[in-house]
């Protein structure tokens, strides 16, 4: 898949259904999700996305099209502040609509580039950071859509990148690890819960799965288990794991992402584990 197809794909799926999705939730449970990412209230996390499409297009049609563009320094709470009091006064439905119409007309930008700018690192640093990060960062309901991305390029990239990033001692200093099979060791063992957590609750919607009662002991133990197994064998078995993982989500029915421990084991162990441990 090219990355302009990517790009396009986030906003013809993931930020589609994004409203849809979370109107489904139930209303406290809903609350609570808005609240833990910092908004009062959903709209006003809805303004901070918007915003950002709003100022970064411009920016990304004018590199496309070898056009000046005005260089900005963002003061980043002065900017999300400013986002949600230029939309607090809408009408509802009018905001939604204006929602709306931005993201398709963007889908329709989009399309008009050629496909050699989505190489101009500009403009694919652009579009992560307001289209495909802002879903990972900005995830309250979880879409199939997103765990297959995460799984399909930002897992599917992620030895590489290690390989060619240069302050490797520094990373792995930050991430706490002594050496890059121990974050495989982790990554895969969190992976092989999530797994389980989905089989109980496909055997039983009802299954609720805790996973390890202590996460810190867990952790510990799982690389004294693997201290002796080699890089080598834990690449190999990262990547098996990684496309076993692509087939079990492929696999599920999108109705499975409404069950929470589906969602949450996931949302956890796929998703938002990338960003955490991202390179």
């Amino acid at each position: 898949m090219s990355y302009k197809q990517r790009a396009i794909d986030f906003l013809e799926i993931e930020w589609a259904t994004y409203i849809e999705r979370f109107n489904r939730l139930p209303k406290l449970d809903g609350m609570q999700r808005v609240r833990r990412q910092g908004y009062d209230q959903f709209r006003d996390m809805l303004a901070h996305i918007l915003s950002w499409w709003e100022d970064v297009m411009p920016t990304i049609m004018a590199i496309a099209e070898n056009r000046e563009f005005e260089k900005k320094k963002y003061d980043f709470d002065v900017f999300n502040a400013e986002a949600v009091a230029k939309y607090q006064d809408w009408d509802e439905t009018e905001f939604l609509a204006h929602f709306e119409n931005t993201r398709q007309k963007t889908v329709a930008d989009l399309k008009c580039i050629n496909e050699a700018a989505f190489e101009d690192k500009r403009i694919r640093g652009r579009i992560n950071g307001i289209f495909i990060h802002h879903a990972r960062e900005h995830l309250v309901t979880l879409s199939k859509f997103l765990t297959l991305d995460t799984l399909e390029h930002e897992w599917a990239n992620y030895v590489t990148a290690f390989d060619a990033y240069e302050k490797k001692e520094e990373f792995l200093k930050k991430q706490g690890v002594a050496r890059f099979a121990d974050l495989l060791v982790h990554t895969i063992a969190w992976w092989d819960e999530g797994v389980n957590a989905v089989n109980g609750a496909l055997k039983d919607p009802a299954f609720v799965y805790d996973g390890p009662a202590d996460t810190d002991a867990y952790n510990a133990a799982i690389l004294f288990k693997n201290q002796k197994v080699s890089e080598a064998e834990l690449r190999t078995l990262f990547e098996q794991k990684r496309l076993a993982l692509i087939d079990l989500v492929r696999n599920l029915p999108e109705s499975a992402f409404e069950n929470p421990t589906i969602e949450n084991w996931i949302a956890a162990d796929v998703v938002e584990h990338f960003d955490e441990h991202a390179i």
